[in-house]
């Protein structure tokens, strides 16, 4: 468990002191079926370079991971998946889109 997580008592000198730690509900991924995934270019604050974006992702990072390692190596770029959104190098909105609707995924 983190120490970040900890309620209350920052620091206790009792060796059987319990900490309280916050729990954090993790999200259920949903079925493919019922993302609303949209699919965008943008070229903001990446000096020039233009990426595709897919956001609207609902589910766990480990999904998240998942789900944007399989765009990226079918696009054969590179990219990053993290805050709920997949950024996959350049221009491959409509491969993108391609993609996730043959996966099952309703695409904007």
């Amino acid at each position: 468990m983190s120490k970040k997580n900890i309620i209350g008592v920052v620091y206790s000198t009792n060796p059987d002191y319990q900490y309280q730690y916050a729990d954090e509900p993790e999200a259920e991924t949903l079925p493919p079926a019922k993302q609303r995934l949209r699919v965008t270019l943008d070229r903001h604050h990446r000096g020039g370079k233009t990426v595709t974006l897919v956001t609207g992702f609902v589910g766990t990072d480990d999904d998240l991971q998942a789900l944007g390692k399989t765009l990226k190596s079918r696009c054969g770029v590179g990219g990053a998946a993290k805050d709920c959104e997949i950024i996959i190098q350049g221009d491959h909105l409509d491969k993108v889109r391609q993609l996730l609707a043959a996966d099952g995924y309703n695409v904007r």
